[in-house]
């Protein structure tokens, strides 16, 4: 069984929303999830998977800047702050801190209500931590 994780933290990399997709499904499906539920901010870091013209126009009507690097692929580069997308990294280290829980980690769990109930868990211990 194959899963992607799409989470939303804070400035401080702090877990706050998760949605999981499977893993084939486009990572669109997860920024439409979460878009709806993303809290105020000034800027969101999201990987080259998030670059879509439809969610950087739905950041930009809830006020948000995207700092979105733009796909190989794209005919007409997208202009973003590299200085600010250093800091993405927070987000994979709260990734890393979230396998260090051996039942995350490992995948013990068939079922993908309980493997995201695992990782809400794991996830409350780290905001508080």
């Amino acid at each position: 069984m194959n899963t992607k994780l799409h989470a939303v933290t804070d400035t401080i990399g702090r877990p706050i929303r998760f949605f999981m997709t499977a893993g084939q499904v486009s990572d669109y499906t997860g920024a439409r999830a979460l878009l709806s539920s993303l809290p105020a901010a000034d800027w969101l870091l999201g990987d080259r998977g998030y670059d879509a013209d439809w969610f950087r126009e739905a950041l930009a009507d809830k006020e948000i800047t995207p700092c979105i690097p733009g796909r190989k692929s794209r005919d007409k580069p997208v202009k973003y702050d590299k200085r600010r997308y250093r800091k993405r990294n927070r987000i994979e280290i709260m990734f890393g801190r979230l396998k260090d829980w051996r039942r995350v980690a490992t995948r013990y769990d068939r079922s993908p209500k309980v493997f995201l109930s695992a990782i809400a868990l794991a996830a409350t211990v780290i905001f508080w931590l």
